[in-house]
């Protein structure tokens, strides 16, 4: 149990935490505003580029064997300060590095403390939810999202003025510094798992126990967004760049766009989802996000494209936010079991999706990739229509 809060140290909790989802989000923007810049570098095709784009999940991976034992024996807390330094470190080793060889060490150092920030910060959040004693983990995510709009405006602001990838990231190293010392007393500690102890071995508490089959078609859908929501990360600015033709100083405006209303989406998201209810946002996001990218796939043009990038950040922005929450209120299981199961899988798209397009563009073109991902948002449109879970009333 948490002791009571004054409502102006729960704000103050709230933003603290909040700071430390915006500094882990303008590290990934910061990571990928710069890849352009980076493939260029080591001088690299499209499926060597998907090789390489592949590390971050390892690291993902061999992060998630660790992760959630340590956040269990040393905290959320602790693992947070630790990993988040760790996490921007790693990114100024990916700018220095001067051989494939190195950059695959960094990745998958950055992709292992990556997944440390990522469990962390979202235990930080559920804890905060727990304090408030309603959801507002949308408003988390939008700060991530945030983070990753304003990464991406630095970036564009950074290349035009001819900073190196590990200048860059060396300046994002002090941000994320700045946010830590301010904000680190904020964190709360875990709750401990008390009543849990309830006759574990009898039939009754065993099936209460056992996953629902919704959570795992709930991390299907999840997997569709946040593939969709990879594929603009890791190759909105090279779609720029190779498809559209963009000068190379604007090549990350595209990634911009996106943030912008992903960032955007996720504030509204709440009161979007009270308003027409669950189903009807995540059919809409589908369809938004197949709109968006087949619009970008027929119509190559900057503007067109710019505007398509916006449509798709708008579609994916209200996903994940209404399936986690989705998960954790309809669950008969632990909400921290059926959370990992979803986000678990939800996040195999989102690591996985980047290399495929590579491999995809390499053998055909980078536009067929583009439209291989748009087919995801019909996916998402299907499996939500077909799911009784989403029809339940909250």
């Amino acid at each position: 149990m948490y002791k009571e809060f004054s409502l102006s140290e729960k704000k103050r909790i709230r933003s603290g935490v909040f700071a430390f989802y915006f500094a882990q989000g303008i590290c990934f923007a910061s990571w990928a505003s710069r890849i352009p810049d980076i493939k260029n570098y080591m001088n690299m095709d499209d499926a060597s580029w998907g090789n390489i784009l592949l590390m971050l999940p390892i690291g993902q991976i061999l992060g998630m064997a660790l992760s959630g034992f340590l956040i269990s024996k040393l905290g959320s807390r602790k693992v947070l300060l630790i990993a988040l330094p760790c996490y921007s470190l790693c990114l100024i080793a990916i700018g220095l590095s001067p051989s494939p060889l190195l950059l695959v060490t960094s990745l998958i150092l950055f992709g292992f403390f990556g997944n440390f920030c990522n469990i962390s910060v979202n235990t930080q959040g559920i804890i905060v939810e727990n304090i408030y004693n309603k959801s507002i983990m949308s408003s988390f995510h939008g700060g991530w999202s945030v983070a990753g709009f304003v990464g991406s405006l630095f970036g564009l602001l950074l290349v035009n003025l001819g900073l190196e990838p590990y200048q860059h990231f060396i300046l994002i190293l002090f941000i994320v510094v700045i946010f830590m010392v301010i904000n680190y007393k904020y964190l709360q500690p875990d709750m401990k798992p008390r009543e849990v102890k309830i006759s574990v071995d009898s039939p009754v508490e065993k099936k209460k126990n056992k996953p629902e089959n919704f959570l795992f078609f709930l991390g299907i859908t999840a997997f569709c967004g946040m593939a969709s929501e990879g594929a603009m990360f890791d190759w909105s600015s090279i779609y720029f760049e190779k498809i559209v033709k963009a000068p190379e100083n604007i090549a990350p405006l595209g990634f911009a766009a996106f943030m912008v209303m992903m960032a955007s989406g996720r504030f509204f998201a709440d009161a979007a989802t009270r308003k027409w209810g669950r189903l009807r946002i995540v059919q809409i996001s589908g369809i938004l996000i197949s709109f968006g990218l087949f619009l970008a796939v027929i119509f190559p043009h900057i503007i067109v494209t710019t505007i398509a990038f916006m449509i798709i950040g708008l579609g994916v922005s209200s996903i994940i936010p209404v399936i986690y929450s989705l998960a954790g209120q309809k669950t008969k299981i632990p909400t921290g079991m059926a959370l990992t199961i979803v986000s678990s899988i939800g996040f195999i798209g989102f690591l996985l999706g980047p290399p495929i397009i590579g491999y995809i563009s390499h053998a055909s073109n980078l536009r067929y990739s583009y439209a291989l991902i748009g087919i995801f948002g019909i996916c998402i449109f299907v499996l939500s229509s077909k799911l009784k879970i989403f029809k339940e009333k909250n």
